[in-house]
């Protein structure tokens, strides 16, 4: 999926002279049917991966448990062994169905219109944090966002970047999230406390990847993606949204851990 983000920036032209107003909007217009896409298969995935794999490895577990009954009137010369093997067989499954079950979470569409962003953010941060053992600290204003379903999407699917990204390669133990409106502008901003990055050798690099979707999806929206880094110093990001003009009257939500 991730040749087909990077294939939006392309269609933006980033790095390129800015073009005539009318071929920049023709541009965005492709790479929001790019995106509209890539949600759809998305969804598929979620469909397929949840029916296929999920459910043959938990059929497979249950197996296992089923042998590991009989290995108990197996006799004794051979049911230690047994025994030990289905078990390793069986945390081999177990864990390659954790796996399977978080790539599900990450890929099935948010509810965002049942829960708002807000709370659908809280639940994946949550989810997240259980699951990879890494501590969120929170502040997340709750009140309706007025954005755009297509706006409210693309910042949960910059958050999930984000939080991806932490995981795989800041080596951090914290990370605060922060949703928040001014007077002109959402903003959402992830730190961590990791190991951090050179930004010009990290654009340099094809496999940069992540950080173009982002700019991406914020591109789309009329918003700006700001990326904050230096090897050990941790990393800040800064997603920022327009926003409507009105009643800047919040309701914040905050904790020291979202698990």
């Amino acid at each position: 999926m991730q040749h087909i983000e990077s294939s939006a920036a392309y269609l933006l032209g980033s790095g390129i002279e800015p073009e005539a107003k009318r071929d920049v909007d023709e541009n965005l217009k492709v790479a929001q049917r790019v995106l509209e896409s890539l949600e759809a298969e998305r969804e598929r995935l979620y469909r397929d991966v949840h029916d296929g794999p999920a459910q043959v490895l938990a059929n497979a577990i249950f197996e296992v448990e089923y042998l590991e009954r009989i290995a108990e009137r197996a006799p004794s010369e051979v049911r230690q062994s047994l025994k030990t093997e289905l078990g390793g067989l069986r945390t081999h499954l177990r864990s390659s169905l954790d796996s399977v079950r978080a790539m599900i979470y990450d890929l099935r569409p948010p509810e965002l219109s049942e829960l708002g962003l807000a709370e659908a953010m809280r639940n994946y941060t949550s989810e997240w944090e259980s699951r990879c053992g890494i501590t969120v600290l929170s502040t997340l204003d709750t009140t309706p966002t007025d954005l755009q379903p297509q706006h409210e999407l693309a910042v949960y699917r910059v958050l999930q970047e984000a939080l991806q990204n932490v995981h795989k390669h800041a080596h951090a133990t914290t990370v605060g999230v922060v949703w928040q409106r001014s007077s002109t502008s959402w903003a959402l901003h992830v730190t961590d406390d990791g190991g951090g990055f050179d930004l010009v050798k990290a654009a340099r690099r094809a496999k940069s990847v992540g950080l173009l979707s982002m700019r991406e999806r914020a591109a789309l929206i009329g918003g700006s993606l700001q990326v904050q880094s230096m090897p050990g110093k941790g990393t800040a990001l800064t997603l920022l949204v327009p926003a409507k003009p009105g009643d800047l009257g919040t309701s914040v939500e905050r904790g020291n851990s979202l698990g």
